[in-house]
């Protein structure tokens, strides 16, 4: 069992009033809360302290991005509360998460995860890659699941309610019937980040060491597992999927489940990976171009400039001087 404690000191809550506030754009909710700050981060503080803390509801909005999403808005004390409980997790679980696991962790990232995933299609192109995510990951997390993982290592009292609070804040609909089990964490919510990376470290850990493979990796609930051979590679899906309804209740998504020869390169992560080299989907560069404007130009300029050649830096350039001149004019 773990032995760390939650600072619920009114001090570290104005730090994660701090860590949230960084970089938010203004909204009539936040200049409110901000309006009576002290007032409400002593609130805030007198019931975690008191475990009298409960979660508001949400705000949802659609969002399509390559797919439709869900997203679900937390109120600004819940947000803050969810940045004190995510700064605790972070501290007690990430260094048991293995070394291939790269979304929402320091020092890791979405590039980066890439560059990992060539150096793999580099160092084994004589292999096979199964390439695959899990069905519907964020509405299928459960609760009961979930709450039992964070005991093996959450011993705090405080901590276990004010998990408990915010995972029962939100649920995924259900399908089957009024009594099913809860299941679902929501898609806006800074916890959800640290929950998946706990929840699929239970089967990082079970790939990276039952099954043993020459390489795999995670972002997200996106993962690369590689072998080599066609026939270990059938076994070893037919393994991770067994694991993944058996122990968390996951099912692998057969829209975006393959199986390939490295050498002939993968589309993993919005990019096309080969052993030797990464470049820009079609469709992420259309969309990249359909969305730039002055603000991001820096963001989608890295974006370019690193899996681009030359004729689309050209046309880049174009673009943003386009932009300019209508700005200009």
């Amino acid at each position: 069992m773990g032995s760390v404690s939650i600072d619920l000191s009114l001090s570290n809550i104005w730090k994660s009033w701090h860590q949230f506030r960084r970089g938010k754009r203004k909204t009539t909710e936040l200049e409110h809360f901000q309006y009576f700050l002290e007032k409400n981060l002593q609130k805030l503080h007198d019931e975690l302290s008191n475990d009298a803390y409960k979660h508001d509801g949400y705000r949802k909005f659609i969002v399509n991005d390559n797919k439709r999403r869900e997203v679900s808005v937390a109120s600004v004390k819940d947000r803050v509360a969810h940045r004190l409980l995510y700064e605790y997790l972070v501290k007690i679980y990430d260094k048991t998460f293995i070394f291939d696991a790269w979304s929402c962790r320091k020092e890791k990232g979405l590039v980066s995860a890439i560059e990992r995933a060539r150096t793999f299609l580099s160092r084994y192109s004589g292999s096979f890659i199964w390439r695959s995510d899990i069905k519907k990951f964020f509405d299928n997390v459960d609760h009961q699941i979930l709450m039992e993982i964070l005991y093996s290592r959450v011993a705090d009292l405080k901590a276990i309610y004010i998990l408990e609070e915010v995972i029962e804040s939100y649920s995924a609909p259900a399908k089957e019937c009024r009594f099913a089990r809860r299941k679902g964490i929501p898609i806006g919510n800074l916890t959800s980040q640290i929950f998946a990376n706990i929840y699929l470290n239970e089967f990082d850990r079970f790939v990276q060491h039952a099954i043993k493979p020459l390489a795999y990796l995670r972002y997200g609930d996106d993962f690369i597992v590689m072998s080599d051979s066609f026939s270990r590679i059938h076994q070893i899906k037919e393994e991770s999927a067994e694991f993944l309804k058996e122990r968390l209740g996951l099912e692998i998504n057969v829209k975006s489940d393959i199986m390939v020869k490295a050498r002939w390169g993968l589309k993993f992560l919005g990019v096309e990976i080969f052993p030797k080299g990464v470049r820009l989907s079609k469709r992420n560069w259309r969309r990249a171009k359909s969305r730039l404007n002055l603000a991001n130009v820096p963001s989608y300029s890295g974006l370019a400039r690193r899996y681009s050649k030359g004729k689309r830096i050209k046309e880049f350039g174009w673009i943003v001087l386009e932009k300019l001149n209508a700005v200009i004019e």
